[in-house]
Protein backbone atom coordinates (compact mmCIF):
# COMPACT_ATOMS: atom_id res chain seq x y z
CA UNK A 1 0.00 0.00 0.00
CA UNK A 2 2.82 2.23 1.00
CA UNK A 3 4.18 1.59 -2.81
CA UNK A 4 0.89 2.78 -4.02
CA UNK A 5 0.83 5.74 -2.10
CA UNK A 6 4.03 7.05 -3.18
CA UNK A 7 3.37 6.71 -6.66
CA UNK A 8 -0.02 8.53 -6.44
CA UNK A 9 1.93 11.19 -4.98
CA UNK A 10 4.40 11.19 -7.81
CA UNK A 11 1.53 11.70 -10.30
CA UNK A 12 0.05 14.35 -7.97
CA UNK A 13 3.27 16.05 -7.90
CA UNK A 14 4.46 16.07 -11.40
CA UNK A 15 0.35 17.35 -12.95
CA UNK A 16 1.19 19.75 -10.52
CA UNK A 17 4.54 20.63 -11.44
CA UNK A 18 3.15 20.36 -15.39
CA UNK A 19 0.49 22.61 -15.02
CA UNK A 20 2.70 25.25 -13.64
CA UNK A 21 5.19 24.63 -16.31
CA UNK A 22 1.64 25.58 -18.49
CA UNK A 23 0.75 22.04 -19.70
CA UNK A 24 -2.78 21.97 -20.54
CA UNK A 25 -5.49 19.37 -21.21
CA UNK A 26 -4.48 15.58 -22.23
CA UNK A 27 -0.50 16.44 -22.71
CA UNK A 28 -0.87 17.64 -18.98
CA UNK A 29 -1.40 14.17 -18.22
CA UNK A 30 0.25 12.15 -20.62
CA UNK A 31 3.43 13.85 -19.82
CA UNK A 32 2.82 13.30 -15.88
CA UNK A 33 2.19 9.95 -16.02
CA UNK A 34 5.98 9.36 -18.29
CA UNK A 35 7.37 11.16 -15.55
CA UNK A 36 5.70 9.90 -12.65
CA UNK A 37 6.49 6.12 -13.85
CA UNK A 38 10.70 7.04 -14.70
CA UNK A 39 10.98 8.54 -11.34
CA UNK A 40 9.24 5.84 -9.63
CA UNK A 41 10.60 3.01 -11.36
CA UNK A 42 14.27 4.87 -10.30
CA UNK A 43 13.41 6.36 -6.60
CA UNK A 44 10.85 3.84 -5.16
CA UNK A 45 13.13 0.47 -6.33
CA UNK A 46 13.03 -0.74 -2.57
CA UNK A 47 9.45 0.02 -2.09
CA UNK A 48 8.72 -1.94 -5.22
CA UNK A 49 10.44 -5.12 -4.32
CA UNK A 50 8.96 -5.03 -0.64
CA UNK A 51 5.75 -5.01 -2.14
CA UNK A 52 6.12 -7.53 -5.09
CA UNK A 53 7.65 -9.92 -2.24
CA UNK A 54 4.45 -9.22 -0.25
CA UNK A 55 2.33 -10.23 -3.29
CA UNK A 56 4.02 -13.47 -3.64
CA UNK A 57 3.81 -14.24 0.53
CA UNK A 58 -0.10 -13.72 -0.06
CA UNK A 59 0.06 -15.35 -2.69
CA UNK A 60 1.38 -18.47 -1.32
CA UNK A 61 -0.23 -18.39 2.11
CA UNK A 62 -3.43 -18.66 -0.18
CA UNK A 63 -2.54 -21.30 -2.28
CA UNK A 64 -1.94 -23.19 0.73
CA UNK A 65 -4.90 -22.62 2.59
CA UNK A 66 -3.61 -20.79 5.76
CA UNK A 67 -6.03 -17.57 5.01
CA UNK A 68 -8.49 -16.99 2.78
CA UNK A 69 -12.55 -17.21 2.47
CA UNK A 70 -12.69 -20.93 1.36
CA UNK A 71 -11.20 -21.48 4.68
CA UNK A 72 -13.61 -19.76 6.66
CA UNK A 73 -16.54 -21.39 4.74
CA UNK A 74 -15.06 -24.65 5.11
CA UNK A 75 -14.91 -24.20 9.05
CA UNK A 76 -18.70 -22.64 9.11
CA UNK A 77 -19.81 -25.64 6.83
CA UNK A 78 -18.03 -27.79 9.23
CA UNK A 79 -19.69 -26.08 12.62
CA UNK A 80 -23.15 -26.05 11.16
CA UNK A 81 -22.53 -30.02 10.32
CA UNK A 82 -21.53 -30.86 13.48
CA UNK A 83 -24.68 -28.47 15.27
CA UNK A 84 -27.37 -30.23 13.02
CA UNK A 85 -25.71 -33.75 12.99
CA UNK A 86 -25.20 -33.96 9.12
CA UNK A 87 -22.34 -34.80 6.89
CA UNK A 88 -22.86 -32.05 4.18
CA UNK A 89 -24.69 -34.19 1.78
CA UNK A 90 -28.20 -33.34 1.10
Amino acid sequence: MTYTVLRLLLLAAAIGVGYAAGLRSWLLLLVAIVVAFAVSYLVLARQKDAAALWLAERAERRRSGDEGLGKVIDEDAAAEDSAFGTDGER
